[in-house]
């Protein structure tokens, strides 16, 4: 009787550990693209960029993102990171959009990424993007994404 006991609690363990990894393979990972980048700020020592990003939903069902964490590089350089809640819900098979600020110390900034973004307004620069979406879905874990490109400075 002891051992059917432990083999039905066992059982019941694994079930649960099944479901509880069950929505991450059901949810096909969301593509995030940097659409647009913006100087909407400039002091003495710092500059503030607006990143517009768009998020193309391929589930059939709505996706609620509640936070968004990013790195930008920018031909290769580091150029901005972090993690910003949000209260995004992109449609089931659609699209929606969402922009982060960003401000760099000029004086801690290295030269080489100051000569990217000074030449981004000239020519495109190569982009990487990558980091996770936060799901507002019950035991579902954050959806991580990757996405390469380019994009012109506004």
């Amino acid at each position: 009787m002891r051992s059917t006991r432990r083999l039905a609690i066992m059982g019941l363990m694994l079930a649960l550990a099944g479901c509880a990894s069950l929505p991450e393979n059901l949810i096909s990972t969301p593509k995030v693209q940097l659409r647009d980048m913006q100087v909407v700020g400039l002091g003495f020592n710092n500059q503030t960029f607006l990143l517009s990003f768009d998020i193309h939903n391929p589930n059939p069902f709505p996706l609620p993102v509640n936070h968004v964490s990013y790195g930008v590089r920018l031909d290769g350089q580091r150029f901005a990171s972090g993690k910003t809640a949000s209260d995004i819900s992109v449609p089931a098979s659609g699209d929606a959009q969402f922009a982060i600020s960003v401000e760099l110390d000029l004086l801690t900034t290295a030269p080489q990424l100051l000569s990217i973004v000074r030449d981004g307004t000239r020519r495109e620069v190569s982009y990487q993007l990558d980091g996770q979406l936060g799901i507002d879905i019950p035991l579902t874990p954050p959806v991580a994404y990757r996405t390469q490109g380019t994009i012109r400075l506004h």
